[in-house]
């Protein structure tokens, strides 16, 4: 998600995607300044306590109550801007943030559903007999794969403590024809696509045709072993001495 430079007009929930390592700016209600008596931030982070911020406009005088991340502050000072921001998203931040303003015509809130995206890191390796194999690891939320050409795949997921998840899919071409295969990586953080040679493998050979050929390489030895004895036998009789008549 692109940095912004301004909020959006008021809302009631907002779900925001924001890529891990990022910044990220959460707004509060557009109204005017002038007329805030009280802002509250309110984060609830997944597996964590609340943390609770707020300014008091009168008095200047800001407020923590269980907040120790560092990571997350006001974007400016309050008495400008009540927007907060957090300097460099991490999975940790998946959580809601709700501002509230209270003014002398009412309160104001709006909410924000934060959502950590991690980008895959992606691989694409040979496997045996015409097997490749494409994977997508810890990646937040799950990857999409696909193959080109297509094939016999299998896919498995594995999910992860920390909400990342690894998406594995291996594929086998029968097709003597498909030389080389594409992996097709889709995630929300951006797509990628790798290509690899198809490992050829080894092709078997039935049991009759191993029988011809070791009969075939038999007779060739014997006709080899004929003829060598029959070579020798002449070469011994052309050294024998030649009797003489009486």
């Amino acid at each position: 998600m692109a940095q912004k430079n301004s909020c959006p007009l008021p809302e009631v929930n907002i779900t925001a995607s924001v890529q891990m390592g990022t910044k990220a700016l959460l707004c509060c209600p557009a109204i005017p300044l002038t007329k805030a008596v009280l802002i509250t931030w309110e984060i609830i982070l997944r597996n964590q306590p609340s943390c609770r911020i707020s300014y008091r406009v009168e008095t200047k005088e800001t407020n923590e109550t269980n907040c120790t991340d560092r990571r997350i502050t006001w974007a400016s000072t309050p008495d400008q801007s009540p927007d907060l921001q957090i300097s460099a998203v991490a999975l940790d931040h998946d959580g809601h943030y709700s501002c509230q303003i209270a003014t002398s015509d009412g309160h104001f809130q709006e909410r924000h559903d934060l959502k950590v995206l991690v980008p895959p890191e992606v691989t694409l390796s040979p496997g045996k007999y015409r097997t490749a194999v494409c994977e997508a690891t810890v990646g937040k939320p799950a990857a999409q794969i696909s193959w080109t050409p297509d094939g016999d795949c299998k896919t498995k997921n594995e999910s992860h403590s920390n909400g990342t998840v690894t998406v594995r899919s291996t594929c086998h071409w029968d097709q003597s024809n498909v030389s080389a295969v594409f992996c097709f990586v889709s995630h929300l953080t951006g797509n990628q696509t790798l290509s690899r040679e198809l490992n050829q493998g080894v092709t078997s050979t039935p049991l009759h045709s191993l029988l011809t050929i070791l009969y075939v390489k038999l007779s060739l030895l014997g006709i080899i072993l004929l003829i060598m004895g029959f070579a020798f036998i002449q070469k011994r009789n052309s050294f024998r001495p030649k009797r003489k008549l009486a």
